[in-house]
């Protein structure tokens, strides 16, 4: 039967050593120089990060605003041939309607999103048709032309460029984001220029 001998301290530790834990107030600044150095290394990556982004962004709503205009340049091709006696439509909430509101009618054509419509924007995009010339044609004033254009809601945030149609179905832009885009008989909507 072996007898139980008690276990001797351990030995103090030597002159000049540590001992082998930190003292308390170390650990705890450990802690907080590893979560400063995480923070520095998002936030760099943020710096990188986010320019791409808002310019993928504006790059976005700039195809979706050529792609808008060129929905609306086939609505406005099929308002003028369903109401002869008006010609083309002016202004944009004339293309909208909702519906279920009943039939299509010279007001409400129902051509187009009832939402873009009613508040010509869309996609970061302010879009506008102004009336152009009228012609009178079987005793009635119709319109022979209109003006579409489409601006950044802010320019360098939304998008840079501004576009400009017409009954031609021409896009042209202007890169300052306005709508002095330069003449419109220039470059078919197919073969946009910039």
């Amino acid at each position: 039967m072996t007898q139980d001998r008690p276990i001797p301290p351990p030995p103090p530790p030597l002159a000049g050593t540590r001992p082998p834990y930190p003292a308390p107030g170390q650990f705890w600044i450990a802690i907080i120089g590893a979560c400063a150095a995480v923070g520095l290394v998002l936030l760099i990556l943020a710096a990188l990060a986010i320019p791409n982004m808002l310019k993928i962004k504006k790059n976005a709503n700039e195809s979706a605003a050529t792609m808008t205009m060129r929905t609306i340049q086939s609505a406005e091709v099929s308002y003028n041939s369903t109401y002869p006696n008006i010609g083309y439509a002016c202004p944009l909430s004339v293309l909208g309607g909702e519906p279920l509101s009943g039939d299509p009618t010279a007001q409400s054509a129902q051509l187009i999103d009832p939402a873009l419509a009613a508040s010509g924007y869309k996609n970061g995009y302010i879009f506008t048709i102004t009336c152009g010339n009228k012609v009178i044609i079987d005793d009635h004033e119709t319109y022979a032309t209109y003006r579409l254009t489409a601006v950044p809601k802010s320019v360098g945030k939304t998008g840079d460029n501004g576009y400009c149609s017409d009954e031609n179905n021409f896009i042209m832009f202007d890169p300052a984001g306005g709508t002095n885009c330069p003449p419109l008989t220039r470059h078919h909507s197919s073969n946009l220029s910039f």
